[in-house]
């Protein structure tokens, strides 16, 4: 793929040959079209495809949130395909039919914001989980006001719950009423913060890693 800068042709739009013009936030491009494989579904190709796809599935649920979680890194590309491209070569693992997301090391949010300490979930009432962690507002860049970020998500229903403000890192705990659907079920939850004292385009690039507070059977 070539990038044009304003050549003989200037920007390029639509197809000539197997040739395709195209543009993308203000980048111009020529790329060629795919060429056609005899053999498009070996073993490797497959499990890439379900890895893929089982990705997708799950990051559909929580688009909203990870468009500020992974703000950050949205270079010359979406949040959406930042944080797609990192899960899918760290979060992934088996291989086809056997595919699975590794629920531990997937991250929501990735950031330099000084991240949760201590964190633990428990579900006290019927469809509510309480998250609790340690104020850490004066350590690195943590500040007393940075809001809590939340994604609970239901696998079994294929459903996320999130917030992007839960509540203050000094509260040191927020109590969460989820879906009703989710009462019985369990929900992979976790935790990050992003600063709210930052100015303009920065108060979305300041978050912090997120954390994987664990599992829970939601009462």
């Amino acid at each position: 793929m070539a990038t044009l800068k304003n050549g003989i042709l200037g920007g390029v739009a639509g197809k000539i040959g197997n040739v395709v013009g195209s543009s993308w936030k203000g980048i111009d491009y020529l790329k060629t079209l795919p060429t056609h494989y005899t053999d498009a579904k070996t073993e490797v190709q497959i499990t890439n495809r379900s890895k893929f796809l089982t990705l997708i599935r799950f990051l559909q649920t929580i688009t909203d949130f990870i468009r500020v979680g992974y703000k950050s890194l949205a270079v010359k590309k979406s949040a959406f395909n930042a944080a797609t491209s990192y899960l899918y070569h760290n979060a992934m693992t088996g291989d086809y039919p056997n595919i699975s997301i590794d629920f531990t090391k997937v991250f929501v949010s990735r950031g330099n914001l000084t991240g949760a300490y201590g964190a633990s979930v428990s579900s006290p009432t019927a469809g509510n989980i309480e998250l609790r962690w340690g104020d850490n507002s004066a350590d690195g860049t943590a500040r007393a006001d940075d809001v809590a970020m939340v994604v609970a998500y239901h696998s079994d229903l294929a459903e996320a719950y999130y917030t992007l403000n839960a509540a203050n890192r000094s509260a040191g705990q927020a109590s969460i009423q989820l879906p009703l659907s989710f009462s019985g079920g369990n929900v992979r939850v976790y935790l990050s913060f992003m600063a709210i004292n930052a100015l303009g385009s920065q108060a979305m690039k300041s978050v912090s890693n997120s954390v994987y507070v664990g599992e829970v059977q939601v009462t």
